[in-house]
């Protein structure tokens, strides 16, 4: 019978072992918790206490910040390969998470606990680079998600959040509603639904009930 960490360690081939020295992946076998989170999930809530943090191993989660009236942003995505590196800063400093992190899809994970991770820090190399890239790609994706809404005109803005979500979602009919896009960009959804129209007629989208087909991609 195959034991949870004969399964950890054969997760962890496909990609991580690849990118980290073989003891920290027995570390990570004989210390992480899988994990398979069905779509729509909370994995993390704005003011948790961060215990673990996620090695992502296939699926989409979606990092969300809320403004102090409850009104949302998504921030970015996190996939195959990733981990919330901001999310780490709480972890090292022990506060509280300040991002709400949302399945997109069935999302599969490697849970490593807080202590183990900072120790890793000092221990491995690759460890370090692993959260430095992580942190470096997420501050990157913070940039762009602030220069869409200071600088993108907003039928523009909608454009690329679809195009965004079907690359996340490996495929070109997303399952949503008017409002839950209004959620993710900031907006009203009367406003979602007019910019949805005029994309139609400028033939990059198709729309059906609660189905939106990204065309030209």
């Amino acid at each position: 019978m195959t034991t949870d960490k004969e399964i950890i360690r054969e997760k962890l081939k496909d990609y991580y072992s690849l990118i980290f020295e073989k003891e920290l992946i027995d570390e990570i076998v004989s210390t992480g918790i899988h994990r398979t989170i069905n779509q729509n999930e909370l994995l993390l809530d704005i003011g948790d206490k961060m215990t673990h943090i996620p090695l992502i191993l296939g699926g989409a989660v979606k990092i969300i910040r809320e403004d102090k009236n409850g009104e949302e942003i998504a921030l970015y995505f996190l996939e195959k390969g990733d981990t919330c590196a901001i999310s780490f800063i709480n972890c090292i400093n022990r506060t509280k998470s300040m991002f709400r992190g949302v399945t997109e899809k069935e999302t599969e994970g490697i849970f490593v606990p807080v202590d183990r991770v900072e120790e890793w820090l000092v221990k491995y190399k690759s460890w370090r680079h692993y959260i430095i890239d992580s942190y470096h790609m997420r501050l990157i994706e913070m940039v762009e998600s602030i220069d869409s809404l200071a600088f993108m005109k907003l039928d523009d803005r909608l454009h690329k959040y679809l195009v965004d979500k079907v690359k996340i979602m490996n495929n070109n009919t997303l399952i949503i509603t008017h409002q839950e896009i209004a959620n993710d960009i900031h907006t009203s959804r009367v406003v979602v639904s007019r910019l949805l129209k005029i994309l139609e007629t400028e033939g990059k989208i198709k729309i059906r009930r609660n189905r939106i087909i990204v065309d030209n991609i």
